[in-house]
């Protein structure tokens, strides 16, 4: 998926400054209003060659260039075969250039913010679309037992996975005690072997949570401190300079400056040659030569900073990444089913990942075998069951693996660092009073919310690309709805 498009599945995108939404629009606006109706009724038909003709007369220049064509009649194709079609309900928000529609998917019943940017001087052609969270949708009054939450959510995984936009395995659970998990789709769809409860999924950056609590280990034994500076144990990373001014706090809140170790050289090398967090290392080594900002004054993901913690563990633990993780955070936690596989191995009930191809004789899947790393690590990549995602939830609450305190400085915003969203190693929603992290990656989609004051806890593991999401907001929706 294009850039372009990707800034507005996210839900960390930025928030334009409203316009008054009482007056009358701009001309702009009324375009982009325009446009957001003829996208929802193109949504409803999968029609490619009627979305070829609107991408060519209505795209503007720069859309245009920024792919094929082809990107985006796929990118239409995608929002029709995740929707069924869209509703468009009401004018969500305005802003300059752009509406926000608050709209209703066909096929899950769950409310999106449907965005149409348009360009500033007529034509007034579209500049961006994409999906923003829905504001100020009619509310879910119902408030459901554990029961019926149980059998609402295998209805709509049922019709998900009828309908091919879901494959994986689901689980909701209040205090610990499990009011709901299933399992649907396939692990395998060669051999037609079907997802289970106890399949392992790929966790893609959710490795992150474990990087972050093995630190915070390390720190409650007193053999490191968040202050540190990167140089007390790697001097020469990515340059002795750089290694002075990042901290350890820097690489955990991802305020660090440092990439996002998938470069170039990661694509064209052999999987077969990153085994060890050493292997990984030297691949940031050479593609992380200075830091793109001075630590602290501004965010930006990095897989390369939590890579770089892996080595930090292991130089203060005297293990492997990979033990020291195994012995203090999945085996107290009775996680028999978590680890950082390597894939040329026999690895039992690991789940395949599969990406949608689309094209004019309809939906055909590739899987992830040769895009993915042979071997998760620090920064991401292992594999894991909902079921031990739960067990991981509540060693954190139990305070089995860190204090309970420390556990609030993982789980807290950082503004300080200019890191409002992100602790270390957890995304925190202080709105939803959520914690927890996702994982993605083409055929990787993974979730879990910790809901830190009411006791839930929502996971979702899915082995499509972005196959989570209307799971995540259909447990989000019940959990609050439901009497706490």
């Amino acid at each position: 998926m294009s850039n372009i498009y990707r800034l507005f599945f996210t839900s960390l995108c930025a928030v334009l400054m409203s316009v008054s939404v009482f007056g009358q629009p701009t001309a702009s606006q009324a375009a982009a209003e325009k446009y957001a109706k003829a996208i929802a009724e193109f949504s409803v038909t999968g029609d490619r060659a009627g979305y070829a003709r609107f991408v060519e007369a209505n795209f503007s220049a720069g859309m245009l260039s920024s792919g094929p064509l082809e990107r985006h009649i796929n990118f239409l194709s995608s929002i029709h075969h995740a929707s069924r079609g869209y509703d468009l309900h009401q004018v969500q928000e305005w802003n300059p250039n752009e509406v926000v529609y608050l709209a209703k998917n066909r096929l899950t019943g769950l409310w999106d913010g449907l965005l149409v940017r348009v360009e500033a001087e007529a034509p007034y052609k579209i500049s961006a679309i994409g999906f923003r969270p829905a504001k100020n949708a009619p509310a879910e009054t119902r408030s459901l037992s554990a029961r019926d939450m149980g059998s609402e959510l295998e209805a709509f995984g049922k019709k998900l996975s009828d309908a091919d936009v879901f494959s994986g395995a689901v689980l909701l659970a209040k205090n610990g005690e499990i009011i709901y998990k299933g399992a649907f789709g396939h692990a395998n769809k060669d051999f037609n072997v079907p997802n289970r409860v106890d399949t392992k999924f790929n966790l893609g950056s959710m490795n992150k949570m474990f990087t972050a609590v093995a630190i915070a280990q390390l720190v409650e034994k007193g053999k490191l401190s968040f202050d540190d500076p990167l140089s007390k144990f790697i001097p020469d990373f990515p340059n002795a300079e750089a290694a002075k001014k990042l901290q350890i706090k820097h690489l955990l809140s991802h305020t660090a400056g440092l990439g996002g170790y998938f470069s170039p050289r990661y694509d064209s090398m052999s999987r077969a040659k990153l085994r060890t967090v050493d292997d990984m290392l030297n691949l940031a080594r050479e593609d992380e030569k200075d830091i793109a900002f001075e630590p602290g004054s501004r965010w930006r993901y990095s897989n390369t900073g939590m890579m770089v913690l892996g080595k930090v563990i292991e130089i203060v633990s005297g293990q492997s990444y990979f033990d020291y993780v195994r012995e203090n955070i999945h085996k107290p936690s009775g996680m028999m089913n978590t680890d950082c596989y390597e894939l040329d191995k026999v690895n039992k009930n690991l789940a395949v990942g599969y990406d949608k191809q689309y094209g004019d004789a309809g939906v055909a899947w590739s899987n992830n075998i040769f895009a993915h790393v042979m071997r998760g690590g620090p920064q991401g990549g292992g594999y894991s069951t909902v079921e031990d995602l739960l067990r991981f939830d509540q060693a954190l609450r139990q305070g089995k693996l860190i204090s309970p305190a420390m556990f609030k400085t993982l789980a807290s915003p950082k503004p300080e660092l200019n890191s409002p969203d992100y602790g270390y190693g957890f995304g925190v929603n202080t709105a939803r009073g959520v914690v927890g992290h996702s994982g993605g990656f083409p055929g990787i989609n993974s979730n879990l919310d910790i809901y830190t004051e009411s006791g839930w806890t929502a996971i979702v593991m899915s082995n499509y690309s972005r196959g989570a999401g209307p799971f995540i907001q259909k447990m989000n929706s019940m959990i609050s709805s439901a009497k706490q």
